[in-house]
């Protein structure tokens, strides 16, 4: 991938888990905040280890290559190379793949890397032809410690990239027999087959029956190509080694030609041909020139037999990447939504389940544990009005199952009844009769009065916050004025006897009088009139009255009327 597109995917990336850290993770506002910046810098690190590796392992740019989305074969030519390409460009690009160039065989590992490192989709398509022209070999060890060199190097180029790298072997000699260039190549599970330029690709058998005597010489010299070929070069990649794995290939190649640019008189060909057959005396076995600007046309006719590109360009495999991305993001955010949904269901249960447990008779827990009841239902109410959070989202809340029995339990509160009010006593009421106290029209007390004084007010004392209320009242007979002044002096006897009996300031009685005017019953008859000539003592709470040094404030419990007659 582009430098762009790792940018963009660690933008992605940052995005992301802002969301899921930020929106889902169940944790504190704090700790998501804390958690978010470390992914963020796991982030960085890692863009910034990516970066650095792409400089430290960039090799020197390769031109010419054809765009990252090709997918024909591409396949690395080293060993014996024409000396004349088609192009000044080591990339030569055809119409069924692609060649490179690789001058010395040394660095073919070296030039696989610079490809796959500007290329990182091309290993599928990637391949090897190794040529050897045998015509320009003059010690046949040598060549063998080349062609193992080049076996170490296309293993190790299949351990460092995962990749198979088919290899493609081609043995080719210059000789006149041929006026166009022949080829001849087996592939596995395939037999021989002639390939050339002018005619269509045939068996040996049908190419030699059609020929007639020239082609035989033609498949006389290239079956001893291939005896050759089989021994020094297709075994050298086949034999046992401890220390190199065996590299069979893919495909075999022999071709003549008329011309082969720096072919030698005497050379590991000629050498093998002298010993093992007679072709130095058949004429024509030899090349027609060794001149160095003459094209030899690559085997282009093997490009379909070998593997295309598959996979994805670098904009795909981002688009995957990034998807990945989303899925772990998805999934993250799921997984979170599910805990936070699971711990609010563990919750509301809780307390339902603590508010079940205690007796509705235990007023003080029971009130704070609706209390927590009524929070929790508050919470889901304003869910289901303002919609749910994105932490308890997804497909996957848990709330609308919990308010129903959140509201039964509710419902089900009985509160404590509320305190009763202080009652307030009535006024204890003591009638007197004024007959028993007193002589007809007078005000001064009877000296036989004071026992039944005694005796009827035995209940009535002085208390901080009450007033001692003494009422006095009379009959209708006689004048309303004089009744009323009766009255009030009759009522003012019995408070001074109550204060000099009782030692009681004066501060703690109030007196009245009313004359005719409050009778308790008619005064058509003596027995009512007996009953309204009265003298009534009452306790009447008053806050600030009768404060005695050294007396807190109580509340009398005596109510009701009584009645005293005296005798």
């Amino acid at each position: 991938m582009s430098p762009a597109q790792q940018r963009g995917l660690a933008l992605w990336a940052a995005l992301l888990s802002a969301v899921v850290c930020l929106c889902f993770l169940p944790a504190s506002r704090q700790v998501s905040v804390l958690i978010f910046i470390v992914v963020l810098g796991l982030i960085a690190a890692c863009l910034y280890i990516v970066s650095r590796r792409v400089q430290h392992d960039a090799p020197l740019y390769m031109e010419d290559l054809p765009e990252a989305t090709y997918r024909q074969p591409v396949i690395l030519v080293c060993g014996d190379l024409p000396l004349a390409w088609p192009q000044p460009s080591q990339v030569l690009t055809v119409t069924q793949g692609c060649w490179i160039r690789v001058e010395d065989f040394q660095d073919l590992e070296q030039v696989a890397r610079q490809v796959l490192w500007q290329r990182p989709d091309w290993g599928r398509q990637l391949s090897v032809l190794v040529s050897v022209c045998p015509q320009k070999h003059a010690d046949s060890e040598a060549l063998t410690s080349s062609l193992l060199t080049l076996r170490w190097q296309i293993s190790q180029l299949r351990n460092e990239t995962g990749y198979s790298v088919p290899l493609v072997l081609s043995g080719q000699v210059g000789s006149a027999m041929t006026n166009e260039l022949l080829w001849q190549a087996v592939f596995p599970g395939e037999g021989v087959k002639v390939w050339r330029e002018s005619t269509a690709p045939c068996s040996i058998d049908a190419w030699v029956t059609t020929g007639g005597t020239p082609v035989v010489k033609q498949q006389v010299l290239m079956n001893s190509l291939m005896d050759w070929f089989h021994t020094h070069v297709r075994a050298v990649f086949m034999d046992e080694n401890p220390d190199i794995p065996i590299i069979e290939p893919a495909a075999v190649l022999w071709g003549i030609g008329q011309i082969l640019a720096g072919s030698l008189a005497f050379s590991a060909w000629t050498a093998w041909l002298s010993r093992h057959t007679a072709m130095q005396q058949v004429a024509g076995w030899q090349p027609v020139g060794t001149d160095s600007t003459v094209i030899s046309p690559l085997p282009d006719f093997v490009l379909p037999l070998l593997p295309e590109g598959r996979g994805l360009t670098p904009r795909g495999r981002a688009w995957r990447f990034a998807f990945g991305l989303f899925t772990l993001a998805v999934i993250a955010a799921l997984l979170s939504s599910g805990w936070n949904n699971r711990q609010l269901l563990h919750r509301v249960s809780f307390d339902i389940a603590r508010y079940d447990r205690i007796s509705m008779n235990d007023y003080g827990p029971k009130a704070d544990a609706v209390a927590v009841l009524r929070d929790d239902a508050a919470q889901l109410d304003g869910w289901a009005r303002n919609g749910v959070p994105a932490r308890m989202s997804l497909g996957l809340y848990q709330g609308e199952r919990l308010r129903l029995p959140l509201l039964e339990a509710i419902s089900s509160y009985v509160p404590p009844s509320p305190p009763k009010p202080p009652r307030i006593s009535a006024p204890k009421i003591v009638r007197l009769d004024s007959m028993s106290l007193f002589d007809s029209g007078k005000y001064v007390l009877k000296a036989g009065s004071t026992k039944m004084l005694i005796n009827s007010l035995v209940g009535i004392k002085a208390r901080p916050g009450w007033l001692i209320v003494v009422a006095g009242h009379t009959d209708n007979t006689g004048n309303p004025q004089l009744n009323q002044s009766l009255s009030m002096k009759r009522a003012e006897a019995v408070r001074d006897w109550m204060r000099d009996t009782g030692d009681v300031p004066e501060s703690c009685f109030a007196v009245q009088g009313y004359g005719e005017n409050r009778p308790v019953a008619t005064n058509d008859t003596p027995e009512g009139r007996a009953l309204n000539r009265r003298v009534e003592i009452s306790l009447v709470p008053q806050a600030d009255a009768c404060q005695l040094p050294g007396k807190s404030q109580t509340s009398s419990q005596d109510d009701g009327v009584s009645q005293h007659n005296g005798e």
